[in-house]
């Protein structure tokens, strides 16, 4: 398995984390959260994709996917959904709420996160203060975000509802930590807490997506997998490692020590791609970042991944995004400069 395939992914993506919610659910209790896409701009203006999820403090709870069979939460663990479907969280199996918009159009306060109490299907939100009292079940809420475009290979790996128990050992357990982080910045909002809470929930991300890849049962054919695959795992590292080589199917063979077909059969099995296209893919995610993040010339992108000349990388990547590299860079520009105006609305 190739831990450093995952890391460049992850980097590549742009991870974001942040947490807006800490709720508290009294009695019978629901919420219901819509399609992340239908709040993204809302809640992480600029990112292409949004994945909510929810790590249950105290008590326990109900996590569905709607349409779904309900999933059991105990003290501890943590559920997300990683592509972003409408989802219920309740006190109880089977519950559905309506569908509330307020608490993502509430105005920002000085500091997040935001205070929210359930009882029934009834919502208050509070922008400094805690409840009190008993409460059957607390959580903290927030949302990741990152790059859908031109290629992540891992969104397609996860499942539409992703649950972490928690760890045996919960002094050691790192989530644990998060929790209890977490918990004192939702109570204290000292400064820097949000800074601190959206690294911690993205480094939260990274040991989900560990667990879920180390308790994946044999079997699995996706990208995830493939990363613990001797073959595919050993391929993917080299092509991440170097996608500006001049790699060709009989290379990377010879490298791994599978013949040509037998490589290409299972890489495509995994991954969902021939070696090959799969490196093009990669490498315009690889160019889009450097478009995003630098004012280099397109010809010396071009270069670096792989393309001797600026009109065939200028083909590949409208082949993979739509558009050609210097107007996606513009729109990209474009997209940065209005999500940090409505960041600092």
């Amino acid at each position: 398995m190739s831990q450093d395939t995952l890391s460049e992914v992850l980097r590549s993506i742009r991870l974001r984390g942040a947490v807006f919610y800490h709720v508290e659910g009294n009695a019978s209790w629901v919420s219901e959260a819509p399609a992340a896409i239908d709040v993204a701009d809302l809640i992480m203006p600029g990112i292409e994709h949004v994945m909510a999820y929810h790590v249950l403090t105290h008590g326990s709870c109900w996590a569905t996917v709607i349409g779904k069979t309900p999933v059991p939460l105990q003290e501890g663990d943590v559920v997300v959904f990683p592509r972003g479907d409408p989802h219920v969280m309740s006190s109880e199996p089977g519950m559905r709420g309506q569908l509330d918009m307020h608490p993502y159009q509430l105005p920002r306060p000085e500091q997040l996160p935001f205070f929210a109490s359930r009882k029934g299907d009834s919502l208050s939100m509070s922008r400094f203060d805690r409840g009190s009292g008993q409460v059957d079940a607390t959580l903290v809420c927030g949302f990741f975000g990152c790059d859908a475009r031109p290629f992540n290979p891992l969104l397609a790996s996860l499942p539409h509802l992703l649950h972490v128990r928690a760890g045996q050992d919960r002094a050691e357990d790192w989530i644990t930590h998060f929790i209890r982080f977490a918990l004192s910045e939702s109570v204290h909002k000292r400064p820097g807490g949000e800074a601190l809470l959206e690294r911690l929930s993205e480094t939260m991300f990274v040991e989900l997506v560990r667990r879920y890849l180390e308790e994946m049962p044999e079997g699995q054919s996706n990208w995830l997998a493939g990363l613990r695959d001797r073959y595919v795992g050993r391929a993917l590292a080299l092509l991440h490692e170097r996608p500006g080589d001049t790699w060709t199917i009989d290379k990377l063979a010879d490298r791994i020590g599978l013949s040509r077909s037998a490589l290409h059969e299972r890489f495509a099995r995994f991954t969902g791609h021939p070696p090959m296209q799969y490196l093009t893919k990669w490498r315009m995610q690889v160019a889009a970042g450097l478009l995003r993040q630098s004012n280099a010339p397109l010809a010396s992108i071009a270069l670096e991944v792989g393309y001797e000349s600026e009109t065939a990388f200028s083909r590949a990547f409208r082949r993979e995004t739509g558009m050609p590299p210097a107007a996606w860079r513009r729109e990209q520009s474009r997209m940065a400069e209005r999500a940090m105006t409505e960041r600092s609305v």
